[in-house]
């Protein structure tokens, strides 16, 4: 009999070690594979259940928040006011994903936060809800109407950015086309994937940020840092030093040659660095990136935050000097095409960096957390990335970039009783599209508040001697500056 009992006690004691052991593996080991699965409702009804927290501008522009609805199974849903205009910002909170801020923040949003420990505590013993913390970002909202606005009237796809060149905050981020982030943030499944596909395959790409996610031939806007790595490599030169100059330059080991833009002929064959700059010509800039050579070239591209893994939280695309190949490829690299390849958010560290004194600041976007009570839970923390140039040379690249508004291809860009200094560019395509214009720039030049870059796809299309971005990109550029400085 007490054979048989303890047989029995064995068994049970094992069943309930199976037990336990099978409890702790569906509760931890396989907690997200049961979360994640689709036929998992409870979480479908928690997303809503909680009262995420706002994103804002400026502390006071609300750029999404939540909503309580009074009825159905859904508590809040998401709202943002003038969502097309800060789409690619805030992103979208969908049913099961979200994007941009509303997923690189998400934990901080909803409330689950370890930072939000204490905040959930006082509110678990006062019996107040679960709320999430608020998202301030650095966005200046007269900025972004004004480059929205500019960009929209162009009719063209693209994207622009603006910095303060002191800190790194990003101004303003507008990439267009857009779309309305309410509209994937509904809870209705049967509606929201579908528009989520159709924008997902749409060819003009509406769901991409143009200024993170996408990297393109810089055109002559690179030549800025061709010049950088010029003057860095002998300390003597300066905006007055003569180069060479030729109509065409012949490349080496290769039939093809580099003209300037439309065949014209840059100066005597002789000119001034300055004036090389201010008339974008093609030839001086590829004979200097031939004669520095590839490894001095790429490790000023580097100096500037090439290649460096950037998250503003988003993740940034690299952009990329480009592999070594030959000297022909280099010089086409060197005034910013063949290979290289950088986001507007890159271009727009580079002006920021001539405008900074040669450091480059890290871009960030999140300017303040603070939880439902309006307590700081963190801010942010200029810091620098790179040094990319010596003041000395920074100070000369700056000169050379005003002479280019004020004499040059950029002159649509001037701004009454503001010294702003800029770089045009026009940068071929591979796929047989018209070229697309660029324009980076910063303002005031002696004590610049402001950096921009802007791309127009294909922006230079059917206009003849004028398919610059002095004609396309530069006014725009002209009115976020404008906006930012109160002009």
């Amino acid at each position: 009999m007490n054979g048989t009992l303890k047989r029995a006690a064995v068994a049970c004691l094992a069943m309930f070690a199976l037990l336990m052991i099978n409890v702790n593996y569906v509760q931890a080991v396989r907690a997200d594979h049961y979360s994640e699965d689709s036929r998992n409702q409870r979480n479908y009804y928690a997303r809503y259940a909680v009262e995420r927290g706002r994103i804002t501008a400026g502390g006071k522009v609300i750029l999404a928040q939540s909503v309580e609805k009074k009825d159905g199974d859904f508590r809040f849903l998401r709202e943002y006011p003038d969502g097309k205009l800060y789409a690619h910002i805030t992103g979208f909170f969908s049913p099961e994903s979200a994007s941009n801020i509303e997923r690189s923040e998400n934990a901080l949003l909803d409330g689950s936060s370890s930072d939000l420990l204490l905040r959930r505590s006082i509110d678990l013993f006062t019996g107040e809800p679960t709320r999430g913390a608020n998202v301030d970002v650095t966005i200046n909202p007269k900025a972004q109407r004004a480059a929205y606005d500019a960009l929209r009237e162009s009719g063209k796809r693209g994207a622009v950015v603006a910095l303060d060149p002191k800190t790194g905050a990003i101004l303003a981020m507008v990439s267009l086309p857009t779309y309305d982030p309410t509209e994937l943030s509904g809870t209705d499944k049967g509606k929201v994937f579908p528009l989520y596909d159709k924008l997902a395959k749409d060819k003009g790409q509406p769901l991409l940020n143009r200024n993170i996610d996408r990297t393109y031939p810089p055109g002559s806007t690179f030549k800025v840092v061709t010049a950088a790595a010029y003057l860095e490599d002998d300390s003597s030169r300066g905006p007055q030093t003569v180069v060479d100059a030729p109509q065409v330059l012949q490349l080496p080991n290769t039939t093809a040659s580099l003209p300037n833009y439309g065949g014209a002929a840059c100066g005597s064959g002789q000119v001034p660095l300055v004036y090389a700059l201010e008339k974008s010509c093609n030839t001086p800039f590829g004979k200097i990136g031939m004669e520095l050579g590839y490894d001095k070239m790429q490790e000023q591209a580097k100096k500037f935050g090439m290649g460096e893994q950037i998250g503003i939280p988003m993740s940034v695309a690299q952009s990329s000097f480009g592999q070594k190949e030959d000297q022909a490829a280099l010089a086409q690299a060197s005034i910013g095409q063949r290979s290289n390849q950088m986001t507007p958010l890159q271009m727009a560290m580079i002006a920021a960096g001539i405008a900074n004194d040669g450091k480059v600041m890290k871009p960030y976007l999140v300017n303040k957390i603070t939880d439902s009570k309006g307590d700081s839970v963190e801010d942010a923390k200029p810091e620098e990335l790179t040094e990319a140039v010596s003041s000395e040379t920074a100070g000369k690249l700056r000169e050379m970039m005003v002479s280019v508004v004020n004499n040059g291809t950029a002159n649509l860009a001037q701004i009454p009783g503001v010294d702003v200094a800029g770089k045009t560019g026009t940068a071929e395509t591979s796929n047989g599209q018209p070229p697309h214009a660029w324009f980076i720039s910063f303002a005031p030049a002696n004590d610049p508040k402001v950096a921009v870059a802007i791309i127009v796809e294909s922006g230079a299309a059917n206009v003849g001697a004028e398919a610059t971005g002095g004609h396309t990109a530069a006014p725009i550029g002209k009115a976020v500056m404008e906006a930012v400085l109160n002009k």
